[in-house]
């Protein structure tokens, strides 16, 4: 095992790691995606070990009410059953006490037994106090007080744990996003000790900088971390070495964690190519590149498809590009693997709502965090047009699912609404939305459904991920061009477009055309292909794999942060 930590040259940090239904360590997308990079580094034997918080209590098991009313209850997982306590500790200092840690490892293994070690930090030790050994507990819990303390653990705790677990010749620390940006201040305080010193100095900032990797997942304001100066100054320690370092403080008041990473980072990335752009306008003056996000191909393949490859398409697991070859399977083979997972959703559905979807009916599918930029209320925005959608062109069934953030009030209203909504149309369409979202229910929906529904507020979706999972197994996407889709969509071949593409910062877009846009593709394109040229319709299916599914995956992902940001200086 020593030899194995010397050779270890990359860092992960991700505020969350979603890895593992059972370990509960993870809300949604930022996470998931985290596992996914995690799983293909192991394919790809990247010398990578991984760094996140234990969170004891998860982030939240969802209650909707019969109104849609989302309550939030806490999440217990048998974490000491699934996870190995190591020996070595480590300590950080908030707001002048002591914290001591502990690090729990989750080995990440491939089919050839390559590992990539996950480590998740622990602060419920006897000797802290009852406040610090809850600051582990919960995800995204708490106010700022809270949040910064636990990015004290993630960064400056991280890197701590990391060296005292052995791990000496990192060469690349990547920040999953902002929230692990003070890893640079435990960085800036090795430089200066290396060179003699006990005060950091401005030298010291090239030296960091050579060292980290950051990736900035989002346009939307809210997902950018950023804290009083006061608050900071308060928790992390005065500490003017470090806030008087040009490139700490922004606008000279705030620890934006976001501005942190661009500027202590020697390469910086969007996760599509329109995000990148994106963020370009954002941070101007900054060199801000774009990889596509990506999925965990053999992760997120369900098991009808599975079989399916592996007998038509023998390396696709070793080789995601070979699933172009989709192309060339029978496709009364691809409608019986869709129609087996389409079966276990409707089964799932039926027993959890009673409903009475049918498998024979155009299923549509919407899943993911419920924000009001997402809209997941769109396509309820005329009813009557919809309803004669259904009832006059061909019949349609709908389901949900998503958590809002516990703060998040607008988000909550919004569940709201599509309850509302799936009771007004109860006598014409059938719409269901499924509690509690998580890694099993979305593998089964972004599988079993007919069609993938995406519809964010451009330019605000940076890249998103369910519609990968989606046309993996050969689902078409029908969704507004941002993120990822503009780069997956060709219009009637991997799925259809709704309303215009966005320019620059989008400004422009008249998003009011949207909706009607979604009902005329629904109305003239998608339902008649469906129920009236399903030979059309299944080669869509094939080309959604073979296009996208062997192109929008973490293993092209990976290769790119290997080639564009690991090792190239």
């Amino acid at each position: 095992m020593n030899q194995d930590i010397k050779d270890r040259s990359v860092a992960y940090f991700s505020m969350e790691i979603g890895i593992d239904e059972k370990i509960c360590t993870y809300s949604g997308g930022l996470g998931v995606l985290a596992g996914d990079t995690i799983r293909s580094a192991a394919d790809l034997k990247v010398p990578m070990v991984a760094v996140t918080l234990l969170y004891r209590k998860g982030y939240f098991r969802q209650r909707l009410e019969a109104d849609g009313w989302q309550r939030e209850e806490p999440t217990s997982w048998a974490f000491d059953e699934l996870l190995e306590e190591e020996s070595a500790r480590a300590q950080v200092t908030v707001e002048g006490r002591t914290v001591h840690l502990r690090a729990w490892r989750y080995d990440a293994q491939c089919l050839s037994g390559y590992v990539v070690p996950i480590y998740f930090l622990d602060a419920d030790l006897a000797e802290n106090s009852e406040w610090d050994r809850g600051l582990t507990h919960s995800l995204y819990g708490g106010d700022d007080h809270y949040r910064i303390s636990q990015e004290v653990i993630l960064g400056i705790g991280g890197v701590r744990m990391l060296r005292a677990l052995g791990y000496q010749e990192i060469s690349t620390f990547h920040l999953n996003e902002g929230h692990a940006a003070l890893l640079t201040l435990a960085l800036l305080d090795e430089a200066a000790k290396q060179a003699g010193r006990k005060s950091i100095m401005a030298q010291d900032l090239d030296t960091v900088r050579d060292h980290c990797v950051f990736t900035t997942h989002t346009p939307v304001p809210a997902g950018h971390d950023k804290f009083p100066l006061e608050l900071a100054r308060k928790v992390i320690g005065e500490r003017d070495d470090f806030f008087d370092l040009e490139g700490v403080l922004h606008e000279g008041t705030t620890l934006n964690m976001t501005y942190l990473g661009l500027n202590l980072s020697r390469y910086v990335n969007g996760v599509a190519r329109k995000h990148g752009e994106i963020s370009r306008l954002m941070f101007a003056g900054y060199t801000i590149d774009a990889i596509t996000n990506g999925v965990h191909a053999a992760a997120w393949v369900a098991a009808p498809f599975r079989e399916l490859f592996d007998r038509m398409i023998p390396s696709w697991r070793q080789d995601n590009f070979s699933l172009r070859y989709a192309l060339s399977v029978p496709r009364n083979e691809l409608w019986d693997a869709h129609m087996q997972c389409k079966k276990q959703l409707m089964g799932l559905v039926n027993d959890e709502t009673g409903v009475g979807m049918d498998e024979n009916i155009l299923t549509i599918g919407f899943a993911r965090r419920a924000a009001t930029y997402k809209r997941a209320d769109l396509l309820f925005r005329d009813m009557e047009r919809l309803k004669r959608i259904s009832n006059e062109v061909g019949k349609i069934q709908i389901v949900y699912s998503g958590k809002a953030h516990p703060r998040d009030h607008n988000g909550k209203e919004l569940i709201k609404r599509i309850f509302s909504a799936k009771n007004d149309l109860k006598h014409d369409i059938k719409v269901v939305y499924l509690e509690n979202y998580n890694m099993t229910l979305g593998a089964i929906m972004t599988a079993g459904v007919d069609i993938w529904l995406n519809t964010p507020e451009p330019p605000m979706e940076a890249s998103g991920t369910s519609g990968m999972k989606a046309s993996l197994n050969g689902v078409p996407n029908l969704s507004v061009l941002d993120g990822w889709w503009i780069e997956g969509h060709i219009e009637g071949l991997t799925g259809w477009s709704i309303g215009e593409p966005v320019h620059g910062k989008g400004e422009e877009r008249d998003h009011s055309q949207d909706a009607p846009s979604l009902y005329d593709k629904l109305e003239h394109t998608v339902i008649p292909l469906f129920y009236s040229d399903r030979g059309r319709f299944m080669d869509m299916m094939a080309y959604s794999i073979a296009i996208n599914g062997s192109f929008f995956n973490t293993q092209r992902m990976v290769q790119e942060y290997v080639l564009n940001a690991y090792y190239n200086r």
